[in-house]
């Protein structure tokens, strides 16, 4: 059975599919300091990869059905530029981060007894205002700049390490731009045996960061038969419902939603988290009304542990299993 078949069968039998929560939140809560550092988490895979682990464990007890890897800001520049390492050292870091999501999978299997006999390993990638450390990532100003070519030749090497790894299906998070989203769709197209899921970041109820249509991007988005879904993630929960609705006429069976947003808090590079005007409910309190509007994917991103995922999948699925 390909590896294709066998992530339709893991989604289409367990509706919805529960994702993990902040993977930095969790690490945070065991004690390491990440704010400011130009990696994020992506430096646990050089100096503590059992805590990354660790984390995954803890988002797998918790209920998640699939846990991502600790690459989100990573790459091998990044890695080149601010560990010192050799390009060849940059690519086996980022491979260890799927090896290490997969080990945690497998003790999780082995360990647990509820029955749940599979778990999935999406590969995270980041944009690449994620590399440049300068707040971007949440605009997308780099992209007028950068052809799609360029942005291409920028995510091929991660692209290249997390496949080669085994990641079961590609995570393209946080993308600002719709001209990032159409070349991560291109790049897709050159790994033809893997599948992926597209997730924006979003402005408003309408509008990616970018200000592009999110109508637009999801246009984009069924472009590629590869992509398994297409959503938003690390935006308020409140954001969500208005910005699917957008939408809502372009969805159908072979493209789902993916929506796994943040606290609801807002994220000011040099105050840190800002607590909102309006407080946002919790992920559970939503996820009835995401699923109902076509969500086979919800999480949780950012200030997301996996205290809100139990609650999430017992909401979702019933029970904490």
């Amino acid at each position: 059975m390909s590896s294709s078949v066998i992530l339709r069968d893991f989604i289409n039998q367990n509706k919805p599919v529960i994702l993990d929560g902040g993977l930095a939140t969790q690490l945070e809560a065991q004690g390491f300091a990440l704010g400011g550092d130009p990696l994020w988490s992506a430096r646990l895979l050089h100096t503590n990869p059992e805590a990354i682990k660790d984390a995954h464990h803890r988002f797998l007890l918790s209920g998640s059905d699939v846990v991502t890897t600790a690459t989100y800001q990573a790459s091998v520049e990044g890695f080149v530029q601010h560990l010192g390492v050799t390009c060849e050292h940059a690519r086996e870091l980022l491979m260890s981060g799927v090896c290490l999501a997969k080990d945690a999978v497998q003790k999780f299997i082995t360990d647990n007894k509820t029955g749940r006999t599979q778990a999935l390993v999406a590969g995270s990638i980041g944009p690449y205002g994620a590399f440049l450390h300068d707040g971007s990532e949440y605009t997308g100003t780099y992209a007028t700049e950068m052809s799609v070519e360029d942005l291409k030749c920028w995510h091929r090497p991660q692209m290249e390490c997390l496949t080669a790894a085994g990641a079961d299906v590609i995570a393209f998070e946080t993308i600002p731009s719709i001209k990032e989203g159409e070349a991560l769709i291109q790049l897709l197209r050159e790994f033809p045996n893997t599948e992926a899921w597209l997730s924006f970041s979003c402005k408003d109820e309408r509008c990616i960061s970018d200000g592009s249509l999110f109508s637009d991007v999801v246009q984009v988005a069924l472009k590629s038969p590869q992509l398994v879904a297409v959503g938003l993630n690390c935006c308020s929960p409140d954001l969500v419902e208005p910005i699917l609705d957008s939408a809502k006429s372009l969805l159908n069976p072979d493209l789902r939603w993916v929506v796994y947003p943040n606290s609801g808090e807002g994220w000011d590079t040099h105050k840190g988290w800002l607590s909102p005007e309006k407080t946002s409910g919790s992920l559970s309190q939503y996820c009835e009304t995401w699923r109902k509007q076509g969500a086979a994917f919800i999480g949780g991103c950012c200030r997301i542990g996996p205290a809100q995922i139990t609650e999430l999948r017992q909401v979702c699925k019933g029970s904490t299993q």
